[in-house]
């Protein structure tokens, strides 16, 4: 794992909340922390592909998935995860990777993303790697959003 590659994640995940949802994040300490299956998560998973490869993942506990959607919409509540609920939260992982891979391009990697997964806290997918760079972000009055980064 490349430690230097979740920075332009940190960097876009700022700029996107900063400009969707009008909140500054602040960030947490960055560490090695073990995959593993959370009850009430919504996760995001895309991969990368290119000069560098592997997944990112946003784990995001459910009710702080709402808010963060809810903020999204104008401050519409969403009260659960539905197909318009999912499709905005996958829309947020997909604009923080898509910042990402333009910064890391600009830094000379040359990668690709793919569209975005949304996952609930079940999902089999998430058994892929037992271990991932991890990073949290929190929003005042929202609450945190991890990001998880495998990438070699």
């Amino acid at each position: 794992m490349k430690a230097e590659v979740i920075n332009p994640f940190l960097e876009s995940a700022r700029l996107v909340f900063e400009q969707l949802i009008q909140i500054s994040p602040s960030t947490g300490k960055l560490g090695i922390k073990n995959v593993e299956h959370v009850e009430d998560h919504i996760w995001i998973m895309i991969g990368m592909t290119g000069q560098l490869n592997g997944n990112v993942v946003f784990g995001i506990q459910e009710q702080v998935a709402l808010r963060i959607v809810s903020a999204m919409m104008g401050g519409f509540i969403i009260a659960e995860m539905d197909e318009m609920g999912q499709s905005a939260i996958s829309e947020l992982g997909n604009m923080i990777s898509g910042n990402a891979s333009t910064i890391l391009y600009n830094q000379g990697y040359s990668v690709d993303i793919t569209p975005p997964q949304v996952m609930k806290s079940s999902h089999p997918g998430l058994d892929l790697v037992s271990q991932a760079l991890c990073i949290p972000i929190t929003m005042d009055g929202i609450g945190e959003l991890d990001i998880q980064v495998m990438i070699s």
